[in-house]
């Protein structure tokens, strides 16, 4: 593909929404036929099992470093301009906000990416959820909420006005962060195995970490030969959902990536699931499953903008990267998924069903 053609026949703004689009569209479909999802991962994990979404996780998460690491490793990427790492990162941020979207995704029963998946099958909870979470994310991005965020991330912050590199703060060779992402998928493929997990979902599983390293050689290629600069960024779903939003009530808005990423999530997910007759429309359970739903789409909103990034974004995009923040941000929401899972649906189930 001669890119340089494309940008002077569509213009860098559509082309970067373009590669989006692409992005989005691998991201859907693999997430919705492998099911992917850190919350239960998370709660399944809280519950000590290792079972097949835990094993799903870390499949996909692997197959991210491995994809990433491997194009970086072959100048396809250029991870240290990289958006995620090219800007001062916060451990406030990172701690506190991923402590909440930790909270939030339980209560949600889903992370952002799960719930944007999850509404493209007909799943409306999923819906008014994710935009609840896309409101929040906005107001804390440049609304209401802003001020609060930027004195919570303002606490502690790294030095050198540069994100932390992981690998080179751990003088680890190159090829280190590949080495790391090798040996964590023969473990996925061994707790695969141990649950028999088919072939079709393992490679559906690899398939959301692909899509993660497509989004990254794609902004990298379109950065390289830009006249204006252009981020290197890939998939994430906090900032986009917002930019998404505001993309449809503003007519000054202007195509980018994330544009082109959330449509081709919805996108994806919906075709893979009338391709396996999954799609079907449910709704919400009861008025407390209300109320716990929209809270936790709340909290995600407003924690993953403060921890730069959602499950995904900080989680997989940019630990694959290994951004120091996003490494701690993923920390605090598996802590924050599992606490959550305990005292509200372990503990306060068993209350509940005691007094029944």
């Amino acid at each position: 593909m001669d890119l340089i053609a494309l940008t002077d026949w569509l213009g860098e703004s559509p082309v970067a929404a373009l590669f989006g689009l692409a992005t989005g569209l691998t991201f859907g479909v693999a997430a919705q036929r492998s099911r992917f999802c850190l919350r239960a991962a998370t709660v399944s994990f809280a519950r000590g099992r290792l079972d097949d979404k835990v094993a799903v996780w870390l499949l996909t998460f692997s197959t991210a470093v491995v994809w990433v690491q491997g194009a970086y490793l072959m100048g396809l990427i250029n991870v240290p301009e990289a958006r995620m790492m090219a800007v001062t990162g916060s451990w406030s941020g990172a701690i506190i906000g991923g402590l909440m979207f930790g909270v939030g995704m339980v209560l949600a029963r889903g992370c952002s990416g799960r719930l944007l998946v999850l509404a493209a099958t007909g799943n409306l909870r999923s819906v008014v959820s994710g935009l609840v979470f896309a409101v929040v994310a906005q107001m804390t991005m440049g609304g209401w909420l802003k001020p609060v965020r930027d004195q919570i991330a303002g606490l502690w912050v790294t030095d050198g006005g540069r994100n932390l590199d992981l690998l080179a703060a751990l003088h680890l060779p190159d090829w280190g962060g590949l080495a790391f992402g090798v040996a964590t998928a023969l473990l996925a493929l061994e707790i695969s195995r141990r649950n028999r997990i088919g072939a079709s979902r393992l490679v559906f599983g690899a398939g959301v970490g692909f899509a993660v390293a497509l989004g990254w050689v794609l902004t990298s290629a379109l950065a390289r030969i830009s006249f204006d600069p252009m981020p290197i960024e890939s998939a994430t779903f906090t900032g986009p959902s917002a930019n998404t939003l505001m993309f449809f009530l503003d007519r000054n808005a202007v195509l980018e990536f994330d544009i082109g990423l959330v449509p081709g999530v919805f996108l994806g997910a919906f075709l893979a699931s009338l391709w396996a007759r999954e799609f079907k429309f449910q709704g919400f359970e009861g008025e407390a499953n209300m109320r716990r739903a929209l809270t936790g789409a709340a909290l995600m909103g407003f924690g993953g903008m403060l921890a730069g990034g959602c499950a995904i974004g900080a989680g997989v995009t940019g630990g694959s990267i290994f951004a120091g923040t996003a490494w701690a941000a993923l920390t605090a929401f598996w802590i924050g998924g599992m606490i959550t899972d305990f005292v509200v649906d372990q503990k306060g189930g068993a209350a509940v069903r005691r007094t029944a």
